[in-house]
């Protein structure tokens, strides 16, 4: 059974950051239809949901404690519709792509993914990051560009067209995923 991975990066964000306010402005926009698109993916066997979210330096931090810190922070409105359910398959990362230093790689191996949908933020940062190392790994690469926030919306656009040519990746809308 071919399986495909829907991995939403870095939503669990306080957006108390210095583009803090750029990027809730945006992430308020995605909020709806990435969460429209996760209900959507738990009602598909051949797809997977996988949250892969930034510790803050906090090595220690738990799932629930990344929770917590977004539920508390400016934007708990944007949080709390993406809040991964208590068995949800959840990793920490330190940097910028969602396969520097953590498991997924594996875990994508283990359940035979054979695309990644990316969703998420930043789109110009973690997402685009993300998408090279799919790519360099071989995994065909889908962007609903209504599910990804950026801080700076030129450099966005110009990241998914950089993740459209030079990643192949498909750049399309939620409603175009899952059909």
């Amino acid at each position: 059974m071919s399986v495909t991975a829907l991995v939403v990066i870095d939503m669990l964000n306080p957006y108390d950051h210095e583009d803090g306010d750029l990027l809730a402005a945006e992430a308020e926009k995605i909020a709806e239809p990435l969460h429209g698109l996760i209900e959507r993916a738990r009602d598909h066997d051949e797809v997977r949901v996988v949250y892969v979210n930034d510790n803050f330096g906090d090595f220690s931090a738990s799932r629930q404690d990344l929770v917590d810190r977004a539920l508390k922070g400016r934007r708990p409105d944007i949080v709390k519709p993406i809040v991964p359910p208590p068995d949800a398959t959840f990793l920490t990362k330190v940097r910028h792509s969602v396969f520097y230093g953590t498991p997924l790689e594996y875990l994508l191996q283990r359940i035979d993914a054979e695309r990644l949908i990316l969703t998420g933020q930043v789109t110009e940062q973690c997402v685009l990051y993300s998408a090279l190392d799919a790519y360099v790994r071989h995994f065909p690469i889908m962007i609903p560009r209504d599910a990804v926030a950026c801080i700076d919306p030129e450099l966005g656009d110009a990241a998914l067209r950089m993740m459209e040519r030079n990643m192949r990746a498909d750049i399309v809308t939620t409603a175009e995923c899952l059909r």
